[in-house]
């Protein structure tokens, strides 16, 4: 039995990117784990979730999916409390896959780029579990990371927006060397992280070298005055 590795995984560019690492790298990535959380969260992606079928179909691995219930992330007093219980049904499901007898779990990748606050969370996780954490964006530089996604071939969609200087423009625009030129002026006129590391902005990878087949999406754009996101109407595997 081989050493098994779980990709946390959104479908966004930071945990597919740390994915694809992972399979450059050689390791057994043999399941996929989602968290689809209900409302807000301050551990998890929230946008579009709901593709991780898809995308896993088209990375060939499978899927494990977790959908806790409300985390009552928009009324928090304690945010570290908050950081911690909301880890609780990853660290459950995660241990149950160690449980399976077909799983050797060895680690997690993770798509971690500067927070602390989430990071510190997966590592003490993964220390409480015994196993590694693969975070290979950790603390790299954040418009050398996009350009490496860039260059590696990731179609990546920009699915939600909240930040001075993004407008509905912004939503389902592709993430491409032109929109990292207009995000790293919007850095210097507002502060806007070129990887949406402040909540600025949130994505979707709908093809990549590690995929086999592109997820064409159809979606509503919906406008909230200062901010939106895009509603998927439907997607497919072309």
């Amino acid at each position: 039995m081989t050493d098994d590795w779980v990709s946390l995984f959104s479908g966004g560019k930071d945990s597919s990117w740390a994915l694809y690492r992972a399979l450059e790298e050689g390791l057994d990535v043999s399941r996929l784990l989602t968290v689809h959380p209900t409302g807000d969260s301050y551990m998890y992606h929230t946008p579009a979730t709901e593709l991780a079928s898809l995308a896993a179909e088209s990375v060939g691995i499978d899927l494990v999916e977790v959908s806790p219930d409300d985390f009552g992330a928009d009324d928090v007093d304690d945010a570290g409390a908050q950081g911690d219980a909301e880890l609780e049904p990853m660290e459950a499901a995660l241990r149950e896959l160690a449980a399976a007898d077909d799983v050797d779990l060895a680690g997690v990748t993770a798509g971690a780029v500067e927070s602390e606050f989430q990071t510190n969370r997966i590592q003490a996780m993964c220390d409480r579990l015994g196993i590694d954490l693969f975070a290979p964006l950790w603390q790299e530089d954040p418009v050398e990371l996009a350009e490496a996604m860039f260059d590696a071939g990731f179609e990546i969609r920009i699915v939600q927006v909240a930040a001075y200087g993004l407008d509905e423009s912004w939503l389902g625009r592709r993430y491409d060397a032109d929109a990292l030129d207009e995000l790293l002026a919007l850095r210097e006129e507002y502060g806007v992280h070129p990887l949406g590391e402040g909540g600025e902005f949130e994505t979707y990878v709908v093809d990549g070298p590690h995929m086999d087949r592109r997820i064409d999406l159809s979606y509503d754009a919906v406008w909230e005055g200062d901010r939106g996101h895009v509603e998927v109407r439907g997607a497919r595997l072309e």
